[in-house]
């Protein structure tokens, strides 16, 4: 199995939602901020979509090695 490590800054985070629009079951939104659900993934192709898309960059996915994957 291939696990992600997936972590949100909160200070880049403007509470845009596309995250949550494109992993649902991945992100959530706390006190208008993004937030993961977990910080240790299944490598999930929706995970790193949301990171492409997210306007402010705030989402970082890495290997578990911390390798970068996305953005």
């Amino acid at each position: 199995m291939v696990t992600w490590l997936v972590t949100v800054d909160p200070g880049r985070c403007i509470g845009a939602a596309v995250c949550v629009g494109v992993a649902s079951e991945r992100f959530r939104l706390i006190d208008g901020r993004s937030g993961p659900v977990s910080e240790t993934i299944e490598a999930d192709e929706s995970v790193r979509d949301a990171a492409e898309m997210c306007p402010m960059e705030a989402i970082l996915v890495r290997a578990a090695d911390g390798a970068p994957i996305a953005p």
